[in-house]
């Protein structure tokens, strides 16, 4: 465990926490946290967690800009559904997505896990547009991926950002029982 990485995660939990409770500071603490993650993934050669965290640092800019401009009476983005073709399309673009980065970091890095990691990216991703799109579902996909999450870093003994992930999966399953019913108070 580092400083870097103790550091990291104590400002992940923040800003998964202010997530869930939908307080659109959780984006700027956020772009503080996938930035300092870039780096102790950088160091660790896991290069799509590294490529991840630098499209997090851009999603974090989104979702804050999504969050402050919507229509809802608060001033921020209602929680709203996917629709079938929106959760079809993305699950569709994350599986196509994990297999173009598993090839790419396989063959053209010295990535330590260039599948697994290229996968749980790729699905991350799709997990944050919904997010910054406050799509309920997002936290569905959460729960499965940070559950993933928790395996691939206690199997590399990352053993302080795999707690962390499985403090992740627990804020996903509140997370999704608040969104829903918030979406549903709104109807």
């Amino acid at each position: 465990m580092t400083t870097l990485e103790l550091i990291a995660s104590a400002l992940g939990v923040l800003a998964v926490w202010l997530t869930v409770r939908q307080n659109s500071l959780c984006w700027p603490i956020g772009l503080v946290m996938v930035s300092l993650y870039a780096w102790f993934f950088f160091e660790a050669r896991l290069y799509s967690q590294v490529l991840l965290n630098g499209v997090f640092a851009a999603m974090q800019l989104y979702g804050w800009w999504q969050w402050t401009r919507g229509s809802s009476g608060e001033g921020g983005r209602p929680v709203v559904g996917a629709s079938a073709m929106e959760v079809g399309a993305g699950l569709l673009a994350a599986a196509l997505g994990s297999v173009a980065l598993g090839l790419l970091m396989a063959t053209a890095t010295e990535a330590a896990y260039p599948w697994p990691d290229a996968a749980l990216t790729a699905f991350s991703l799709l997990a944050q547009l919904w997010m910054a799109l406050k799509r309920w579902q997002c936290w569905v996909l959460w729960i499965v991926v940070d559950t993933l999450y928790v395996a691939f870093f206690v199997y590399q003994e990352y053993w302080l950002t795999a707690g962390l992930y499985g403090l992740f999966t627990v804020l996903a399953v509140m997370g999704l029982r608040e969104w829903r019913q918030s979406r549903l108070a709104a109807q």
